[in-house]
Formats: C-alpha cells, sequence, structure tokens
C-alpha cells in the first residue's frame, strides 16, 4: 500500500496543506516530509506512541536519540539547559541551514527523545514546508531520515515510498530536496568545549574559523 500523498508547493507552501498536515502530527500520525537536506520524518517528540513508531519504521536503535527541527532560537531555549555561547554564535553565522547542534536537553524533554542520554540534537532548516509546519503546530518535530537504518537517505517523495511503503502514513511532496549531503553536526555539551560529529554541508574549516581549533 501507498501512503497518502500530498503535493505542496516547496517555497510557498500552501497554509490549508500545512495546517493539515500539522494536524495529522497532532494526532500522532508519522509524516515524510522534506527539509533543506533529506526527507525526514516527522512526529511530535511529545507523543512517546508516535516517537516510539519512527524507532520501529526505521528499524533504528533505540541508543540514538533523535533530532529536532524548530522554528527559532527562542524555541531552542525552551528545550535545552544553559546553551553556551558557542550556541548562539553557530546559529547566528549557520541557521536556517544544514547544521545540527547537540546541546544539553531541559529536564520536560522525554527520555525517549533523548535515547536516555540527556542530550539533545536541533537546527532550524532552511525548509519552507519544513518551518511552516513547525509554527503552525506551535512545537518542534523529529527529524530524523525518512530510511531504513543502513539504507540511502532519500532526496525525492518517490524514493521515500519506494523505500518505506505504508510505514509512513502520509507523505509530504515537496519535490527534490536541494541537498545530497547530510547535515553537519556540532556537540557542544562537553564544558565548553566543541566537538565536530559529522561533517557534512558545512565543512569543517567554516565551523573552525567561528569557533577556534577543536
Amino acid at each position: 500500500m501507498r501512503p497518502e500523498i500530498i503535493r505542496v508547493h516547496a517555497v510557498e507552501p500552501e497554509p490549508s496543506l500545512v495546517n493539515y498536515v500539522a494536524d495529522r502530527i497532532r494526532q500522532g500520525s508519522v509524516v515524510g516530509m522534506p527539509t533543506d537536506t533529506f526527507y525526514g520524518l516527522a512526529v511530535d517528540p511529545y507523543n512517546l506512541h508516535a516517537v516510539e513508531r519512527v524507532y520501529e519504521i526505521k528499524e533504528r536503535g533505540r541508543h540514538k536519540p533523535l533530532s529536532l527541527l524548530i522554528e527559532s532560537v527562542e524555541q531552542a531555549e525552551e528545550l535545552a539547559h544553559e546553551l553556551p555561547d558557542e550556541f548562539f554564535l553557530l546559529a547566528e553565522k549557520f541557521w536556517p541551514g544544514p547544521l545540527t547542534i547537540i546541546v544539553r536537553a531541559a529536564p520536560r524533554l522525554p527520555l525517549k527523545v533523548t535515547a536516555n542520554s540527556g542530550n539533545i540534537a536541533v537546527r532550524m532548516p532552511d525548509s519552507a514546508v519544513a518551518l511552516a509546519v513547525v509554527r503552525a503546530l506551535k512545537c518542534p518535530i523529529t527529524a530524523t531520515s525518512a530510511n531504513l537504518a543502513g539504507a540511502v537517505e532519500c532526496t525525492t517523495a518517490a524514493a521515500v515510498v519506494e523505500q518505506m511503503g505504508d510505514r509512513v502514513q502520509l507523505l509530504v511532496d515537496g519535490g527534490t530536496t536541494p541537498r545530497t549531503v547530510p547535515t553537519t553536526i556540532v556537540n557542544l555539551t562537553d564544558d565548553g568545549r566543541w566537538s565536530l560529529q559529522r561533517e557534512g554541508a558545512i565543512p569543517l574549516a567554516e565551523i573552525e574559523d567561528l569557533l577556534g581549533d577543536q
């Protein structure tokens, strides 16, 4: 079976469709949608049943935390515990964009989302569709890529259908994503020291130019 598929404008997503997607997420659905890197699986991170479904769908290890898409630095401050100065430097320079930042999670965030690590990975995507959904939902959404564990990431809705079938209940088709490389991930949880967890769309040299050597 195929999931329900709706087509949205990638640059100016239709408000009625955005609200429909937000309502489905609010109801607990797992939604595939485009970001500025790959298609991702979006659920409400406070809905633990929906979060569990993401792990099941991806066949993902429960020890791996899920990253979250946010629409503002203020939203990150609500999710995190005492953001360091480096966070604000990175956010000002690279957001919205393909940079994921790992910080200490606020106590209110469900442990299932942090995989009991006490950390949370957040980013503000340069994607009109994803940002519109987060704003309509008034809540972050999960951002893990819409692919099975170990399989290639998807840059089109058709690829998501081919790989995941009806594991996703709703698929937002916003065309081909603009990048074919993942986000760069910077870890800021080591008491004032930063580390590169993954080099992706943003080169390490640009991070070092901003923050200094690791």
